[in-house]
C-alpha cells in the first residue's frame, strides 16, 4: 500500500453521517482528491472528476475483487455482473441486452403509465398518504416482480432481500452483520429454483434460458437474478421517495414541473443528483497510480462516492446544494458511468417519468404531514416513512 498522506478518522457509516452525509462529503472533497479512511481501510474518492475517472477505467480500477467493503461478501460475489471485468462482464450483461433495449422498454410504456395513473388515482382520494409505504414501495416492486417473473409466494420477501444485499456490501458493522441472514435466505431461495419457476417470457426466465443455451454458466444465472432484482427495486424506490420529499419541501419546483411537463426528465435527473439513491460502490487499483496527484497503491481499495460527486461544486457550481429542476443534470452519476453504468436505467427512468406525469395530473401540491423517518442502509439512501397531505389538481 502506498504512503498515506491524508488519513482521516471519519466514520461515513455512523448513524449521524448516514442520516446527513453531505457535510462529511464536503469536508472530504475539500481535503484532497482522494482521502484515506482509517476506519475502513480504503480511499474515499469524492470529487466529480475523480469518481468519473475511476468508473470510466476498468483496467486501472477493477471490480473483479468485489465492489463491497468486507472480505466475506466480496469473495462470495466475485464473478457476478457487479464484481467482474471484461470479458466476463460483457457476457453477463449481454444476456439481458435484448430485454433492456430501448425498443423493449418502449413497448412497456403504455402499461406502466396505466399502472402509475391507477395507483395515484387511488391515493389522492384520501387526501394524503405515506409516500414510501403506499407509493414508492408499491409501484416499482409490482412492476419489477412481473418483469422478472417472480412467483407470487416470494414477492413479499423481495424488499427485505434487496435492502439486505446493499447492507451486506458495507463495512463490518451492525447493519452488515444483521443483513447476512437475509442474504443467506435470498441465496437459499435463488439457488433452489429452476428457470421454469419463473414466468415464461420474463427477464428472469431469459437468464436461465441463456444458461441452457450455454451463453453463460448455470452458476451465473442465480447471481444475475439477485443483482438485477436488488438494483431494479431499491434504487428506484428510494429515488421516488426522495422525489416526493423534495417536491413537498420545494413546492415551487413542483409548480414548475406541473406547468411544463417537458421538465419531467430534467426533474428526475435533478432528484438523482441531489439525493443519489446509491451512495457508494468500491473498486481496486490494479497498479500504482494517482488520482489528480494523490498517489494510490496497487491493491488499494477505493470507495467511489456517487452522492458526493453529484454535490461537487467544482462541477455543478455554487448552487450544487440547491434543488433546481431546471438544472441540466444529465451528467449526474447516480446511475454510475462507464462499463458498470446501470443497465436498467432506461427502465427506471420510464417508471419515474410515468409516475411524475400521473402525479402532475392529479396533485397540485404536496405538503409534509409529519416528520419523515430516514431509512439507514450502508450503501443506499432513502426514507422509511414520508407522510404527506395533498391538494388535488
Amino acid at each position: 500500500m502506498t504512503t498515506i498522506t491524508t488519513p482521516s478518522d471519519l466514520d461515513l457509516f455512523s448513524d449521524e453521517n448516514l442520516t446527513d452525509p453531505y457535510p462529511a462529503y464536503r469536508a472530504l472533497r475539500d481535503e484532497a482528491p482522494a482521502v484515506w479512511l482509517d476506519r475502513v481501510g480504503c480511499w474515499a474518492v469524492t470529487r466529480y472528476d475523480g469518481v468519473r475517472e475511476v468508473l470510466g477505467d476498468w483496467e486501472r480500477f477493477s471490480a473483479a475483487q468485489g465492489v463491497g467493503m468486507n472480505d466475506e461478501v466480496n469473495t462470495a460475489t466475485q464473478g457476478t455482473i457487479l464484481a467482474s471485468d471484461p470479458p466476463l462482464h460483457d457476457t453477463l450483461r449481454g444476456v439481458l441486452a435484448e430485454s433492456l433495449s430501448p425498443r423493449a422498454i418502449k413497448s412497456l410504456s403504455g402499461s406502466i403509465s396505466e399502472q402509475a395513473h391507477r395507483l395515484v388515482d387511488s391515493l389522492v382520494e384520501d387526501g394524503g398518504f405515506d409516500a414510501i409505504g403506499q407509493l414508492a414501495r408499491v409501484f416499482p416492486p409490482s412492476i419489477v416482480a412481473d418483469l422478472i417473473g417472480f412467483p407470487q409466494d416470494v414477492r413479499p420477501r423481495l424488499l427485505p432481500w434487496g435492502d439486505g444485499v446493499f447492507n451486506a456490501l458495507g463495512p463490518v458493522n451492525e447493519r452488515m452483520t444483521s443483513a447476512m441472514p437475509l442474504l443467506q435466505e435470498l441465496y437459499g431461495w435463488v439457488y433452489g429454483i429452476q428457470g421454469s419457476d419463473l414466468t415464461e417470457g420474463s427477464m428472469g426466465r431469459a437468464v436461465y434460458d441463456a444458461a441452457d443455451r450455454g451463453v453463460i454458466d448455470h452458476a451465473s444465472a442465480p447471481q444475475l437474478l439477485v443483482a438485477y432484482t436488488a438494483a431494479a427495486m431499491d434504487t428506484t424506490i428510494n429515488a421516488i421517495g426522495s422525489a416526493v420529499w423534495l417536491f413537498s419541501t420545494h413546492p415551487e419546483q413542483w409548480d414548475a414541473v406541473r406547468a411544463d411537463r417537458s421538465l419531467i426528465p430534467a426533474a428526475f435527473n435533478e432528484v438523482l443528483r441531489f439525493e443519489s439513491p446509491v451512495h457508494v460502490f468500491t473498486r481496486v487499483a490494479t497498479r500504482d497510480l494517482a488520482i489528480d496527484g494523490t498517489p494510490i497503491g496497487e491493491g488499494d481499495r477505493l470507495m467511489v462516492l456517487y452522492a458526493s460527486a453529484n454535490r461537487d461544486e467544482r462541477h455543478f457550481g455554487d448552487s450544487a446544494d440547491e434543488f433546481d429542476v431546471t438544472r441540466d443534470a444529465s451528467d449526474q452519476l447516480a446511475f454510475g458511468y462507464g462499463l458498470h453504468g446501470c443497465a436498467g436505467q432506461g427502465f427506471a427512468r420510464m417508471e419515474a417519468h410515468a409516475l411524475f406525469e400521473a402525479m402532475a395530473d392529479r396533485i397540485e401540491r404536496f405538503e409534509p404531514a409529519g416528520t419523515p423517518k430516514r431509512h439507514l442502509n450502508n450503501f443506499v439512501r432513502g426514507l422509511e416513512t414520508l407522510p404527506v397531505t395533498i391538494r388535488k389538481a
